[in-house]
């Protein structure tokens, strides 16, 4: 097996396991919503099964391209409850992250997780 191969059903297993975590624990999603944004629990239950979708997509060759667009939008979708974080100190407080890593090392890890999932749609 490749290793370009293995990394990708590495990821689309990440992100089922972080899909269903919005189930498990939605608690914890739900701490790092805007509180502009509206239908808070539904967003999250709603963001899960996309996440188990896409993830599920990008293990399969045949859905690996639709499965990792889904994904780069997806977290183009997700990234303002990011920016929330990064400048929040209640969510910060609540989910036990210091502003540091809220800031300087998730919000950068999202373009990085685009980009991986970028060059996963070429194979």
């Amino acid at each position: 097996m490749k290793l370009k191969t293995l990394f990708i059903y590495l990821m689309g297993i990440g992100y089922v396991w972080v899909g269903f975590q919005h189930f498990i624990d939605t608690s914890f999603f739900l701490k790092i919503m805007p509180p502009s944004f509206p239908l808070h629990k539904e967003s999250v239950y709603f963001s899960g099964v996309l996440e188990i979708l896409f993830g599920s997509g990008i293990i399969f060759k045949k859905t690996r391209f639709y499965g990792s667009w889904g994904i780069i939008l997806l977290l183009i979708a997700v990234y303002p409850a990011n920016i929330y974080l990064a400048f929040s100190e209640d969510a910060q407080q609540a989910i036990g992250v210091s502003s540091f890593f809220a800031s300087w090392v998730r919000l950068p890890i999202q373009f990085v997780l685009i980009g991986l999932a970028f060059y996963s749609s070429k194979t």
